[in-house]
């Protein structure tokens, strides 16, 4: 699914307008990336949970050259799914 198709199916859901959807979408989006970045962890009952977490320092190798390349720690976004989002895929 594209966001143009994500907007169109929230528009008809909710009753609004595409304008609308795609407003609340973008702020959607914009608070889940805000929070975190800001070390928060975002739950939604039902759906899941939005959080970042450190992906410690670690040596890899290069498979192109077999050369030991050192990454550094860094933040990834993860999502765990909730129940309700999970047992509405059986």
């Amino acid at each position: 699914m594209t966001k143009e198709q994500m907007v169109q199916t929230m528009a008809n859901a909710a009753g609004i307008t595409k304008k609308q959807a795609a407003t609340a979408l973008d702020a959607f989006c914009t608070a889940v990336g805000s929070a975190m970045r800001n070390g928060d962890k975002l739950t939604l009952t039902g759906f899941g949970t939005f959080e970042a977490k450190v992906r410690e320092a670690r040596d890899c190798k290069n498979p192109q050259t077999g050369e030991t390349v050192h990454v550094a720690s860094h933040k990834v976004p993860h999502f765990k799914a909730g129940k309700g989002l999970k047992d509405s895929l059986l």
